[in-house]
């Protein structure tokens, strides 16, 4: 169970979420036509020393290969979605991004950004420790200029974040991907209060909205296989209390332009609609963004 202020590594808690979405990247992007390409996936899979059963590997069995295929299009479709959010919002002008429990998100990397773009990667000091020896292994260059930000989302981040160079006189892009659901309703609450306050007119924020769909996951087989597959019950790491408002009504009232679509619509433009198995939970995930005015 969550407690205040805990803390974790990349194979612990809400850690190894990270690791799960990682690797769930890694089916994908050896897939013939994948919705994401991340040449670093494989990578942090490998290193963390877990015995997952990934497809085309040795140990793999028709439930891993099952519940890996289903999962790895959902992570396909939200990573298509947010890439092309920040191509947006690069080729508008902004130059600068903030990924918000950045966990192993290498966009630094992966994404072709345009110059003058510098991506923020805030979170906590294991999990930023592991991926930069990861990449470092790798010989990963970025191909943006890359700031690492040490903070707890649940803590003061901003100081932090604008310590490290954030302008918040100038537009930023935001990315709040897997998150919501680690959050107590407090913490999001000040945490959209907070984005808006570094915010200037123009800014542009991303994202990921569960909804009830998180107080479903422990009746999900193929989400709890793959909480158990890294060690973890997904349950006992979301938060389900209710939420006084959705993330677009919020921002709305804030002052911003929300635009929203669920992840059933997406994949199907996407062309790799989500299977029946994934579809009744993860479909309903809305996908949003939005510009301040």
């Amino acid at each position: 169970m969550r407690t205040n202020g805990d803390q974790w590594d990349i194979t612990t808690s809400v850690g190894a979420t990270a690791l799960g979405v990682a690797a769930a990247r890694a089916v994908e992007t050896e897939r013939s036509e994948p919705l994401v390409e991340d040449p670093y996936a494989q990578a942090f899979v490998d290193r963390a020393g877990l015995d997952v059963h990934l497809p085309g590997t040795d140990s793999a069995d028709p439930e891993s290969e099952r519940m890996w295929g289903t999962m790895s299009t959902y992570m396909g479709v939200r990573s298509r979605f947010f890439d092309e959010f920040f191509q947006a919002a690069t080729e508008g002008g902004i130059r600068q991004v903030v990924l918000l429990a950045a966990g192993l998100d290498a966009r630094a990397f992966r994404l072709p950004w345009p110059d003058g773009v510098t991506v923020y990667e805030v979170d906590q000091e294991a999990v930023l420790q592991f991926k930069d020896e990861v990449l470092d292994s790798e010989g990963a260059s970025p191909s943006a200029r890359r700031v690492a930000v040490t903070a707890d989302l649940r803590d003061d981040w901003p100081a932090a974040l604008t310590g490290a160079g954030l302008d918040p006189a100038v537009p930023t892009a935001w990315l709040a991907e897997g998150l919501l659901p680690y959050l107590p309703a407090e913490a999001e609450t000040l945490l959209f209060e907070r984005i808006q306050s570094l915010s200037a007119p123009g800014s542009r924020v991303a994202v990921e909205h569960f909804g009830d769909v998180a107080a479903r996951f422990a009746d999900h087989p193929h989400l709890s296989s793959m909480g158990r597959a890294f060690g973890v019950d997904i349950t006992d790491l979301v938060y389900d209390e209710p939420r006084d408002r959705t993330p677009d009504t919020r921002l709305a009232e804030l002052g911003w332009k929300t635009l929203a679509a669920n992840a059933r619509d997406l994949a199907v433009a996407y062309g790799r609609p989500l299977d029946a198995e994934v579809s009744d939970v993860m479909g309903q995930v809305e996908l949003l963004e939005a510009v301040r005015l």
